[in-house]
């Protein structure tokens, strides 16, 4: 997992904050403004910072977008890959 990298979640803001509590798994985190969350990770640290996109549109359907900046900040890759694997499991939508 690298230290910083960006991806794209199908949410809204608010349930994307809603989400938060449980995805980050016990660790302290605050949000320090508007589109911005801080994770203590250990000794280091992790800044979510996200934005809300246009939804994308299929048809009829109008599905909201997010795209979100992780940045791992003193946080070695055993760790960053171990929160990570919580944070993607809590996050998974569908599936069968």
């Amino acid at each position: 997992m690298p230290a910083s990298f960006e991806r794209e979640y199908g949410c809204t803001e608010q349930e994307w904050l809603r989400w938060m509590p449980e995805a980050v798994h016990g660790h302290p985190w605050t949000q320090r403004e508007e589109g911005r969350l801080g994770v203590a990770i250990g000794e280091g640290a992790l800044v979510i910072d996200w934005q809300v996109l246009t939804p994308r549109v299929i048809a009829l359907i109008r599905l909201p977008r997010m795209a979100v900046r992780f940045r791992f900040q003193a946080v070695e890759a055993p760790a960053r890959n171990a929160f990570m694997k919580r944070f993607d499991l809590h996050l998974q939508r569908g599936g069968g």
